[in-house]
């Protein structure tokens, strides 16, 4: 009887631990059943992560590329070029004068001073426009400048 029942109890226990053992056998390795990560998963994933970085860091580099070129602006005699806040002009040819707004006008970088209402651009001198308030350049004679940044031809 002992007998029996041993031989009983080690044929349960022996169809227990092989049917435990063939789901561990085959079970995917990095499954919610096996939560162990192989190495080649793992360099998967980082692989996918540095291409995920590369194409957003390539898409800013082309945004800033394009956003922070200078552009060549010729402009006619009696024309104006009237930027946006933070708009840079540089007058490379022709002679211009400054439009002021309510509150100032220019801001020459080059030589660290506010440009006037009706003050002459100098040539080649990096100017800001500090706000959104009509500032810009007009032409007096026909003009070229390198302008970055917002601004309309009026």
């Amino acid at each position: 009887m002992i007998n029996k029942k041993f031989k009983k109890t080690i044929l349960i226990l022996g169809g227990v631990s092989i049917i435990l053992g063939s789901t561990v056998v085959f079970s995917e390795p990095g499954s919610e059943k096996d939560p162990l990560v192989s190495l080649s998963y793992l360099e998967k994933q980082i692989d996918q992560l540095k291409y995920y970085i590369d194409e957003k860091f390539s898409s800013i580099e082309d945004e800033e590329s394009t956003s922070s070129a200078l552009e060549v602006v010729e402009i006619s005699e009696g024309q104006s070029i009237i930027g946006k806040s933070g708009t840079e002009i540089i007058l490379r040819g022709g002679k211009a004068e400054i439009i002021a707004g309510e509150l100032g006008g220019l801001s020459d970088i080059t030589d660290g001073k506010d440009l006037k209402m009706g003050a002459n651009v100098p040539p080649n001198h990096l100017l800001i426009v500090p706000r959104d308030d009509e500032r810009g350049v007009y032409a007096i004679t026909d003009s070229i400048y390198l302008v970055r940044g917002e601004y309309e031809i009026r």
